[in-house]
């Protein structure tokens, strides 16, 4: 072998130099100790005990020296293994290193699963009280008033809350679920009632309607969540409610199929129970599909997949054919474009796969939008993005177009023509999604037509502390998709006026107001209607606009009509899940502070006046942007910057959210979804 440029042959060794070789000094592995000499550019090998060149070796004079010397080994040295070698040895090392690691994982996931069954049966009677099992009646229509539940007395805690205030919570919804994560469980005696026993993740409810994602990773048990805050939940529907006795009337259809009603009653009244579809006065709406819950979906899906097996059968004309595989979206939102946007994928990727290619040929998706643009309320560039990306997918969008009618087999819809002229036009259709916008349910018509003052026909109008208008001030409050936060900045000009009047001992209706006077009145409105702060930025500007007589003074005529002009600019809240989501989660916390005031309050007899006022700030709606799935690319709108892209912005998009999903179960049966469906392809299967 080599060392260096020196290389050593293997060779007898003359019994004369035996005894010589041995007292060398060698190294660890019981070979000859050599260090490098350099002669010129050549190499060579030398013992480190230092011998004259050309000499016979010599053995070490010095006693001591001797006795550290160590027989040297005649073994040859071991050889280097190649590279070929050592890729295998390394790949097979990782490769046994990762199958224990896993086999590691997989034994303790079967321990862990071991651990879950129970088989003992060392349950104890649980006491329950003899209200819950025999409610006392009464009530307007002498209805069953549950004020203690089977499940009170489950545990300490929830006997110890039933001393507490009753809070009732209407639906399951994004508002009520971000309520129920921000609220103590000590405070309060917490009842949730709801419908559906399931929290419904909307955003990606497009998705589940064309197997991209199943449909159980969208919904979260409602009981979880409950569980938290040690509450408790009634699958039942709110019908009615006593404002005078806070009573809320529900309605549950019992084992025998009847429906019974009873009362539930409250302290604070929360109402999330979300909105319907818009029917615009539309004739026909039975002929479509609406997309608001996980039910909606399933029957969606399998609509889709009907119409697909009935193209495929020999009988089907080519005009039926056609109409079968006619497709039309009514609006042009974010629901509607996003629905759309997935269903071309699914047409134009798993479609071939399994179903005559004819079908590809023959499909059509028409979106029908009465505005200018598609997503109208994001930025103009995105709007146009989204179109462009539709054309090229050739999904037809229809603008300046309304619906006329609905049949089973076409739909009509008028659209403006060149020169302004109304067109009538028609499109075969073998189905529908009705996707324009959201109205009153039942319930909440029930509500406002018990309250003067309630004239909004789409949703109950609250103040800006969220506090329904009309009812008790601080018994019921309204979240969501339900509800509007009513404005009115000038209808509370006297309000203002007043206790500036007051301070000043001055008449509200006479009194000049002064640029430091109208500064205060500014800060006023700012606390109340905190939308309005962005109007209000440069108080100077405006109070030169609006003081016409340039007298240095704004007279109330001269204050309201300002005030007016704030109040036009204030729009409603978005119908979304954000605005709901922040609604909840200002109302969790403002229940936590009057929760933590209300000892001192009842020391100091105190129950009534503002006290939400007084121990919370009003709700301020802060616009996180908003973003939408437009078929393998996606759209942003956040606070005025705006962007979209391909499959990046599509990653990010679903990154998004991944992120807002309300447990770690339904972001792993995400993450499940989307590798299925990028390995196997969507599921092409109703039932």
């Amino acid at each position: 072998m080599r060392i260096g440029a020196l290389r050593i042959v293997k060779a007898p060794v003359n019994r004369s130099i035996q005894p010589i070789l041995t007292q060398w000094p060698r190294n660890i592995s019981g070979h000859i100790r050599l260090r490098p000499h350099t002669f010129g550019t050549s190499h060579s090998c030398r013992p480190s005990t230092t011998i004259a060149s050309r000499r016979p070796l010599q053995p070490a004079s010095n006693p001591a020296k001797r006795r550290l010397l160590r027989p040297i080994s005649t073994k040859p040295l071991p050889h280097r293994r190649g590279p070929v070698f050592r890729f295998l040895y390394r790949s097979l090392a990782y490769t046994g290193g990762f199958i224990v690691v896993v086999g590691g994982l997989v034994v303790g996931f079967f321990v862990y699963d071991a651990s879950t069954y129970r088989e003992d049966l060392s349950y104890t009677d649980i006491p329950v009280s003899t209200e819950a099992l025999y409610p006392r009646r009464g009530g307007p229509k002498n209805l069953p008033i549950a004020d203690t539940l089977v499940s009170d007395d489950d545990c300490p805690e929830n006997t110890r809350a039933k001393t507490k205030p009753k809070l009732v919570v209407l639906g399951s919804g994004w508002g009520s679920v971000a309520l129920l994560k921000q609220l103590n469980p000590e405070d309060y005696h917490i009842t949730v009632v709801s419908p559906v026993n399931y929290f419904l993740f909307t955003p990606m409810l497009p998705s589940a309607t064309v197997g991209t994602l199943e449909l159980r990773s969208l919904v979260e048990p409602i009981r979880r969540i409950v569980q938290r805050v040690r509450g408790h939940f009634l699958r039942a529907e709110a019908v009615d409610v006593v404002l005078s006795e806070r009573l809320l009337e529900v309605a549950q259809v019992d084992a025998s199929g009847e429906e019974r009603h009873f009362y539930l009653p409250y302290d604070k009244l929360v109402i999330g129970v979300g909105s319907t579809t818009n029917p615009h006065g539309v004739k026909g709406l039975e002929n479509c599909h609406f997309l608001k819950t996980i039910e909606d979906a399933g029957r969606i899906r399998n609509k889709i997949l009907q119409n697909l097996e009935h193209a495929c059968l020999p009988t089907t004309t080519d005009d039926e054919r056609r109409r079968l595989l006619s497709f039309v979206v009514s609006g042009g939102g974010p629901t509607g474009v996003e629905f759309a946007a997935e269903l071309f994928d699914l047409l134009n990727e798993d479609l071939g796969r399994s179903f005559p290619k004819i079908l590809r040929n023959e499909v059509s998706v028409h979106v029908i939008q009465s505005r200018g643009h598609i997503l109208n309320t994001y930025d103009e560039a995105l709007s146009k993005f989204a179109e462009e990306r539709f054309a090229h997918d050739q999904v037809e969008v229809l603008t300046n177009s309304r619906v006329k009618e609905v049949r089973p087999d076409k739909i009509l819809f008028t659209q403006k023509g060149e020169n302004g002229e109304t067109i009538t036009k028609e499109l075969p259709l073998g189905f529908c999604l009705w996707s324009t916008g959201v109205a009153q349910t039942d319930f909440c018509k029930r509500i406002a037509e018990k309250l003067e003052v309630q004239t909004n026909r789409h949703a109950l109008e609250t103040d800006t502390h969220l506090r329904l208008n009309g009812a008790p001030l601080g018994s019921v409050y309204a979240i969501g998709d339900c509800s509007t936060v009513q404005n009115n900045v000038a209808d509370h000009l006297v309000t203002f006026l007043r206790t500036l009047a007051v301070e000043k001992g001055k008449d509200p209706e006479k009194m000049q107001i002064t640029f430091a006077e109208w500064r205060q009145v500014a800060q006023r409105v700012k606390k109340r209607f905190p939308q309005a702060s962005d109007h209000l930025r440069r108080l100077d500007r405006l109070f030169e606009q609006y003081d016409k007589d340039r007298s240095g003074t704004l007279d109330f005529g001269e204050l309201h009509e300002l005030l007016i002009q704030i109040d036009s600019k204030l729009t409603s809240l978005p119908a979304t899940a954000q605005r709901a989501h922040q609604q909840g989660q200002y109302l969790g916390r403002k229940f936590s502070k009057l929760a933590q005031a209300a000892p001192g309050m009842a020391a100091n007899e105190v129950d009534y006046g503002d006290l939400d006022d007084a121990v919370y700030k009003a709700f301020e709606y802060h616009h996180l942007g908003s973003l939408a799935y437009i078929g393998n690319s996606a759209v942003f709108d956040f606070g005025g910057l705006s962007f979209s892209g391909g499959l990046l912005a599509v990653y990010l998009w679903r990154s998004v959210y991944f992120a807002q999903s309300v447990s770690f179960r339904t972001r792993v049966l995400l993450a499940m979804d989307w590798s299925k469906r990028a390995m196997f392809g969507r599921d092409l299967m109703n039932y």
